[in-house]
């Protein structure tokens, strides 16, 4: 598999080869799924909270007499079915957080990595130095390089300076590789590496992958 890697000018000057087997081979979109469903629990707060009737401030006398009137009988005005009463079954403080181990997490990036590769939404690029630090400037290498809607860009170190150029462009983020997770990889349309950031995730992912299977290995072994 290629990666082709543009200059600022939206040339395509050279690829890069990525060997499948050293990412697991196959996208594994189960175990896509899993860390996705993982990174999104972990960010839900869980705060949510409602009054039963236990909870809200209401009189406890009953407000008309349980027989003759009738009227369906009532027990006290902080019944869930009148207004004003509280919430039955309502939402209550609840910790969502799941867990995923450390390996799964890594080969679930690399398997998010080898599906956006096969649908061609990753690239690479040369170089990113502006000499313009401007947003019109990075808007214009994206427009070169045909990146429309949303897309990520990832490099070796986080760039604040860089941010600032391209936070005003609609569907923009920007990510330094040991933040990358499965969620942000797949979320994007398009994922820009710059060369450096690419061989750093790439060495990263191989070395994490590698020891899934020296560990694996050792288990069926025993």
């Amino acid at each position: 598999m290629q990666i082709p890697v543009y200059n600022m000018e939206g040339q395509l000057t050279d690829e890069r080869a990525v060997d499948e087997a050293q990412l697991g081979g196959t996208p594994n979109y189960e175990l896509i799924r899993q860390a996705v469903l993982t990174y999104e629990a972990n960010r839900r707060v869980g705060c949510a909270r409602t009054k039963t009737r236990a909870g809200v401030s209401r009189s406890r006398r009953k407000p008309f007499r349980q027989k003759g009137t009738g009227r369906a009988r009532q027990g006290d005005s902080g019944s869930p079915v009148l207004v004003g009463g509280g919430r039955a079954h309502g939402a209550r403080l609840r910790n969502f957080r799941m867990k995923i181990s450390r390996k799964a997490r890594g080969r679930a990036l690399a398997s998010a990595f080898l599906a956006k590769a096969m649908d061609e939404e990753i690239i690479a690029l040369s170089e990113l130095e502006l000499q313009e630090r401007k947003t019109r400037a990075m808007a214009a290498v994206l427009r070169r390089l045909g990146v429309k809607g949303t897309f990520l860009i990832v490099l070796p170190e986080y760039d604040a300076d860089l941010w600032r150029l391209c936070r005003n462009i609609r569907g923009a983020a920007m990510m330094s590789c040991h933040e990358l997770n499965t969620y942000e990889l797949i979320r994007p349309s398009r994922v820009i590496f710059t060369v450096q950031a690419l061989e750093q995730f790439l060495t990263d992912a191989t070395r994490e992958n590698r020891s899934v299977k020296v560990s694996a290995g050792d288990s069926a072994d025993e």
